[in-house]
């Protein structure tokens, strides 16, 4: 009688095809940082004079480009933004959208029109994250799910954020804006797409907890609502006895 394989073992001798590294876990005060930097990075919106030097820009693109993307597709390019009138066209977009959004907001128009964003004007460095053409071409984990572009960018934008909050810097990302006029705006080929406006540099302090959240706007949902087993719906037994408030 033939005898199952051990799915274990042969997952072992599969790995001895790569180079690989230990899986060791991080010492307390490693995990400990890697935790904070998650629970305290914000989306800033309000930012400080001064500047961003090249050595920890490149650090923070670096933390960026290591993201992980469906296929290894890597579909993230950045645009430097350095030139006050090329913000103040970026302001403008987001200043016409701002109002829109307003408007289409109905009885929450003046609570929205009260939230800052200045960033593109006040921060000391603006990127813009954008998806270039052929994305089509990666077929690789796109097949049924061609979003799956949209979602490897954002993971690149979350490992930029948290190199941020690690480098003392805060980051804002912008959303609100019409991508086809900034696609214009930035000269951008046929087939590309403006993910996010990012607004990077010192701050004087980070918000206790998110802003639209002190201003009222949302709360952060308990993790026992958004946690099921099984199938949709079905509360999970992790939830039982266990305190997972945010």
């Amino acid at each position: 009688m033939s005898q199952a394989p051990d799915s274990a073992q042969d997952g072992a001798h599969d790995l001895d095809h790569y180079q690989t590294i230990a899986a060791t876990p991080f010492s307390d005060a490693e995990r400990a940082a890697v935790y904070r930097a998650i629970h305290e990075r914000r989306d800033m919106r309000h930012f400080a004079p001064g500047a961003v030097s090249d050595e920890v820009l490149l650090r923070l693109l670096r933390a960026a480009h290591h993201a992980p993307s469906v296929g290894f597709m890597q579909p993230w390019r950045f645009i430097r933004i350095r030139s006050r009138s090329m913000r103040e066209g970026i302001h403008a977009l987001v200043e016409q959208e701002r109002v829109l959004t307003a408007q289409a907001l109905g009885v929450r128009q003046e609570d929205f029109m009260q939230l800052k964003v200045q960033g593109v004007l006040d921060a000391a460095e603006v990127l813009i994250v954008a998806l270039p053409p052929g994305r089509e071409a990666h077929v690789f984990g796109r097949r049924t799910m061609p979003e799956m572009d949209m979602a490897s960018a954002a993971c690149a934008i979350q490992n930029m954020w948290l190199a941020a909050r690690a480098e003392g810097l805060g980051m804002g990302w912008v959303s609100i804006y019409d991508p086809v006029a900034l696609a214009q705006l930035l000269q951008m080929p046929e087939g590309s797409y403006p993910l996010a406006v990012l607004c990077l540099g010192p701050v004087q302090a980070y918000y206790a907890e998110p802003m639209l959240q002190q201003e009222k706007w949302a709360a952060r949902a308990p993790l026992q609502e958004m946690l099921f087993d099984e199938r949709w719906g079905q509360a999970s037994a992790a939830n039982a006895g266990q305190d997972l408030q945010p």
